[in-house]
């Protein structure tokens, strides 16, 4: 602090040039390091809790993050790189927010030589037609890009996902959007993952690039994840050759094994078998992704209000991902308006899963006849 408000002072006064005062800065910033080496008779090292100060003066960490992400900094003897790599970032469109988000997933950034390390990197970018805010998006979410070689990994990676996903739009799409997108090996992820699923499992390519445009990390799960969410979607009884497979991997990933069996209790205590539990899941997987809260919900209105019976609502599981709010209450209103004016013909319970798979507008033209 006394450093940076010596520096301060002086140039405030212009007693020192901006290239000057740098060197004083680093100067003063490891004084208490270098006195403490030739002490002891050891080698230079800075001193940790300057690079805390300096972590917490120029990305706005707070002291105990400063402490912590100033491990790996420890074998510098100058703020040099640090500060280039800090000032290239917020020419490149990073905020404060941003940078400390980076720089907290892998410190060692602040070593990097820029013109080396940083530049060719963003200017790959650019040349694939992402915008300023773009990259940093793009960064913020695979900051593994920083650490890839442009044509020994990234340019394979894109061109692996490329045919993938069937468009180079998807695939930065997913740059910007999806966390650790492009940090899996080709060789020893992407590959063998493709080669299982098609190989092993008997699943056409084309079936797995489908799912892939809107979820692309089943395929970077690590080899041996892959195959335990494929071992789970077996025990469920699902035919590998069922278009509905891939998607129940999917759902089952995001998914932990303690929260599909707080689901299947949770359904047993409606009165769901193990084996209605498993027929639901083939039908419809996504409805495990929602929270045990608003299933709960769902089922106990189908049940007391609608009044269907478990049964029904398992063999027709496709009804629990429909809105509550938005879709299944307004649509059960509509109907009881409707057989109030005796303008329902059918039975409202045996129907309305029709209705909820309907345009609401179809539907009240089609009872006012």
């Amino acid at each position: 602090m006394a450093a940076a408000t010596l520096c301060s002072a002086l140039r405030r006064n212009s007693l020192l040039p901006l290239f000057e005062t740098r060197r004083l800065r680093d100067l003063l910033f490891f004084s208490s390091s270098v006195d403490h080496a030739a002490a002891v008779g050891g080698t230079i090292s800075p001193d940790p809790h300057s690079m805390v100060e300096y972590l917490v003066n120029s990305c706005r960490f707070s002291p105990s993050e400063a402490a912590k992400f100033s491990k790996p900094l420890a074998h510098l003897r100058s703020i040099e790189k640090p500060d280039a790599v800090l000032n290239f970032m917020r020419s490149q469109g990073f905020d404060g927010a941003a940078i400390r988000k980076v720089i907290s997933l892998k410190p060692n950034y602040l070593c990097y030589n820029v013109e080396k390390n940083l530049a060719p990197k963003f200017q790959f970018l650019r040349d694939l037609g992402l915008s300023e805010s773009d990259i940093v998006d793009a960064i913020v979410k695979n900051h593994g890009i920083l650490l890839l070689n442009v044509q020994r990994s990234i340019v394979p990676k894109l061109e692996m996902w490329e045919s993938l996903l069937g468009s180079r739009e998807l695939v930065l799409k997913h740059l910007k959007k999806t966390r650790r997108f492009f940090f899996s090996s080709v060789e020893k992820t992407l590959h063998p993952n493709l080669k299982f699923l098609r190989d092993e499992c008997g699943i056409p390519e084309e079936r797995v690039s489908v799912v892939l445009r809107s979820h692309p990390q089943l395929i970077s799960k690590k080899p041996e994840s892959l195959r335990a969410l494929v071992a789970r979607a077996d025990e469920l009884g699902m035919p590998r050759q069922s278009r509905m497979f891939v998607r129940t991997l999917v759902a089952l990933q995001n998914v932990s094994q303690e929260r599909f069996e707080a689901k299947v209790e949770l359904m047993r205590s409606f009165g769901w078998s193990e084996s209605e539990f498993s027929s639901a899941v083939r039908k419809a997987p996504t409805f495990l992704c929602m929270s045990l809260d608003m299933l709960r919900r769902k089922v106990e209105f189908f049940i007391n209000v609608v009044g269907y019976t478990t049964s029904f609502i398992a063999d027709k599981s496709y009804l629990l991902l429909f809105c509550l709010q938005k879709r299944v209450i307004p649509r059960f209103r509509v109907t009881e308006m409707l057989k109030s004016k005796g303008l329902w013909t059918g039975q409202v319970c045996s129907d309305f899963d029709g209705v909820l798979k309907s345009s609401c507008i179809g539907l009240i033209r089609s009872h006012q006849h």
